[in-house]
């Protein structure tokens, strides 16, 4: 595609129109294989699900940065229109890639969009495999920060209903009368992420709130073994706990003493034997019999993948992990007593100095950089979106260039394209992350390398992004797999 640059149109307006026109004519061809197939569909690694004709232009537009010349809805409106007429069965399908493949190869070869697309999709044709035999229940224990987007992802994902089903959350019975009420308002907006897309309605007599039709029981209670989740029609059920009070195998097998649950997934750094697990990296360490998974840190999942793909490229010698990191719940919002060293400082008036256990954190995920690394870390007064530094000394000499080149490939062609994502823009800051599903984002303008010793930026949006990794391990843990096309050459 890199050779093939498309003429300029003579008139910018009608051009964009007709994009625009075969863009909002995806939007019910990506919905209905989603719905009614569970195909979801992507644009090089960005989903097309539930996404506004606008965002669909910008998702195309992205290719610029990975094929070096921009696709439209002129290349993969056809691709879309000739699947929807397949009997696909479930899979993740990447329009954008397999358009770029037509053009590249189907098209030379004389094929058309449909014969190729048929050929492409052949063994997925005709396919009755469900990911699930039924759908998992799942729970969400606390329903803070974290909570509440794992509530947004899994609603965003239910499509059909056949695999993750949100059917709980758990929390404290606040003081106010109309608590159920309250915790709807805190999911339908919120002040980093906006508003909820879609409907949420409460139904006070049933003790739940209706979210794009997933109702969600709300219960309350003062510990994790106290609960009969079978009462409520749960069963089986996958506990994400993101209050953080239990981090250890001890304390979060208090769980698995309420009737109903099979397994729990910690939304923090787990202490003692438990696994530390970073999605796309080490997530291969998961057993079908594990019970209990950590998910890491927000900055353990952000600064992993990248540390991988450089020590493997590189070899790291030694190396310093410096985060900038958004304040978080646990500071205060004006000087008051905090039992660690300076976080009891105002965290929207203050730079805050402090700890990190992410570095060391690391060598359980990547245990050849035990003792390489050392860390620590800014709280600073943004509420969301933080950046991890890395400093580090290579085995061997390269330059930015090098570098830089090397990591968008990791970006946007490795198996950690999902973890990973670039940006080569002089102009971007915090604010543009927010939202990003990616664990980290490689900032290539700020690349500084002399010799082996290398600087390396990464933004990472420690709520949303840290959250799509959860839901990935969650996934893993109810057994689904996806296939994936087109197929990896």
């Amino acid at each position: 595609m890199n050779d093939r640059k498309r003429a300029r149109p003579d008139d910018y307006f009608k051009d964009w129109k007709e994009r625009e026109a075969l863009a909002e004519g995806m939007i019910p061809l990506v919905g209905r294989l989603s719905r009614e197939k569970s195909v979801k569909c992507y644009i090089y690694g960005k989903s097309l699900v539930n996404r506004s004709v606008f965002e669909i232009m910008k998702d195309h537009r992205y290719v610029r940065q990975v094929e070096g010349n921009e696709l439209s809805a002129f290349e993969t409106f056809p691709i879309l229109s000739a699947m929807s007429q397949l009997d696909l069965g479930p899979a993740h399908i990447d329009v954008g890639r397999l358009a770029v493949r037509y053009f590249d190869q189907g098209a030379g070869a004389g094929l058309s969009v449909d014969k190729y697309i048929e050929q492409e999709l052949s063994d997925l044709i005709g396919s009755q495999g469900k990911p699930l035999a039924k759908p998992q229940d799942v729970v969400l224990y606390g329903f803070g920060r974290i909570g509440r987007l794992m509530a947004r992802i899994l609603i965003d994902k239910t499509d059909g209903g056949d695999c993750l089903r949100l059917r709980a959350i758990v929390v404290r019975k606040g003081k106010a009368p109309n608590d159920l009420v309250k915790r709807a308002s805190l999911l339908r907006r919120d002040s980093v992420h906006g508003a909820f897309e879609g409907t949420i309605r409460v139904d006070e007599e049933r003790q739940s709130f209706i979210a794009n039709g997933n109702e969600i029981k709300v219960i309350y209670a003062d510990g994790p073994d106290t609960i009969d989740y079978t009462q409520y029609g749960i069963d089986n059920a996958i506990i994400v706990d993101n209050t953080g009070v239990w981090r250890d195998r001890d304390g979060l097998s208090l769980h698995l003493k309420s009737k109903g649950v099979s397994k729990v997934i910690l939304t923090a750094p787990g202490k003692g034997d438990l696994k530390n697990v970073v999605a796309g990296l080490n997530n291969d360490i998961i057993n079908p019999s594990d019970t209990i998974i950590s998910a890491a840190s927000c900055t353990t999942n952000a600064i992993a993948p990248p540390l991988k793909v450089m020590d493997d490229e590189y070899g790291i010698v030694a190396g310093h992990v410096e985060t900038v990191h958004a304040f978080t719940n646990d500071q205060n919002l004006i000087d008051n007593y905090h039992k660690a060293s300076r976080r009891g400082r105002s965290a929207p008036l203050n730079l805050v100095l402090t700890e990190t256990g992410a570095a060391a954190a690391v060598a359980k995920v990547l245990p050849q950089l035990a003792g390489k690394l050392t860390g620590n870390a800014i709280r600073v007064p943004t509420p969301n979106v933080s950046m991890a530094i890395l400093n580090l000394t290579l085995a061997r000499e390269t330059t930015g260039e090098e570098v830089n080149e090397f990591m968008r490939n990791q970006a946007l062609h490795s198996p950690l394209h999902k973890q990973i994502d670039y940006s080569s823009s002089p102009e971007v800051v915090s604010s543009d992350f927010v939202g990003s599903r990616h664990a980290c984002i490689f900032d290539a303008q700020a690349t500084i390398v002399n010799g082996k010793q290398a600087v390396l930026y990464l933004w990472y949006d420690n709520e949303f992004g840290y959250s799509c990794q959860v839901h990935r391990i969650l996934e893993q843990m109810a057994g689904i797999h996806f296939a994936v096309y087109p197929r990896q050459a």
